[in-house]
């Protein structure tokens, strides 16, 4: 068995956290917190195209402090 250890939550987090857990099927606080993990490390949706009446972007002339 993997080793385990300890975490102090307030009330209002593992209210959000047991929520999660019911939501998504998870069978533990553990399997929770690894789904919400891997779902903050992938990536969003590309906007690309989102916007589509936007004109393309141009530089000011003078948009740069250092020149």
């Amino acid at each position: 068995m993997a080793p385990r250890t300890s975490i102090q939550l307030d009330e209002k987090t593992r209210a959000m956290l047991e929520r999660m857990k019911r939501e998504t099927g998870a069978r533990s606080y553990a399997e929770a917190i690894r789904l919400l993990a891997r779902d903050a490390k992938r990536l969003d949706v590309s906007e690309l195209g989102s916007l589509p009446r936007l004109g393309e972007f141009r530089r000011d002339k003078h948009d740069r402090l250092d020149r």
